[in-house]
């Protein structure tokens, strides 16, 4: 994901810059680190590579970054516009999917969508993406750890999301005929990177899948980029409000 995210910004003319700190920086450092980079105005957008080491808490850093530079749409702030309806920088993964469907030429409207996986990343904020317009949204269900008879869901999705990060969890029997299946999930098994969806089953049933690796990922580093210009435009004061809803009329 680092490596793509330094290729895009390349082909697409944004300096990229990677900044490494030793492991054993403690969170205040981290913390005063970002700080220091929300205020230089060369920067237009910050991500916090993971993992980080056991002494950082991801999530009291995240809430640092300052949510006009926030690339990844992990900020409390911006997660919460995403509950309006009016998000101006949202998680990549998650605005992947919805432009992976949007790609099909699908309307959502009305569609059972089940997305298996409850993330903050990515089940969470697509949940709210999938029902940000209240004429257009899909009828979406979120499963987790916890669903009873997971298969039952699957089942009915028009469209079936799953992002969980278990190999194999979903196998051809539990999706619909013509279903819509994207794979999120990334797993290394025997040293192949796989997805949560056993792809070979799944292909005889759904009427379009995306494969893993290959899939869901390059669009994401695509929507990081995309984050990283309204973040320059947020930054210009020349974001206007059509462009804000594009994130949710997709």
């Amino acid at each position: 994901y680092l490596k793509s995210q330094q290729k895009g910004c390349e082909e697409v003319g944004i300096e990229f810059q990677l900044e490494q700190m030793a492991k054993e920086t403690t969170e205040q450092e981290l913390i005063r680190f970002i700080e220091e980079k929300n205020k230089d105005e060369r920067i237009s957008g910050i991500i916090l590579q993971m993992p980080l080491p056991p002494q950082i808490n991801a999530e009291r850093v995240q809430a640092v970054i300052d949510p006009a530079k926030d690339v990844e749409g992990v900020n409390p702030e911006n997660m919460g516009m995403l509950v309006y309806g009016k998000p101006k920088l949202a998680p990549c993964t998650a605005l992947s999917v919805m432009e992976l469907i949007k790609s099909t030429g699908t309307s959502i409207k009305g569609l059972q969508v089940t997305v298996v996986g409850h993330s903050s990343i990515v089940g969470k904020p697509l949940a709210l993406l999938l029902l940000s317009s209240p004429f257009e949204s899909a009828t979406t269900t979120v499963c987790h750890i916890a669903t009873r008879d997971l298969a039952s869901h699957t089942r009915k999705a028009d469209i079936l999301i799953v992002a969980v990060g278990k190999a194999g969890l979903i196998k051809g029997e539990m999706i619909k005929e013509d279903a819509i299946v994207i794979d999120v999930g990334v797993n290394q098994v025997e040293g192949k990177i796989v997805g949560d969806v056993v792809f070979e089953e799944a292909k005889e049933k759904a009427s379009l899948i995306t494969p893993v690796p290959g899939g869901v990922g390059p669009v994401t580093t695509a929507m990081l980029l995309r984050n990283t210009i309204q973040a320059w435009k947020i930054g210009l004061g020349i974001l206007v409000g059509s462009e804000q809803s594009k994130l949710t009329s997709l």
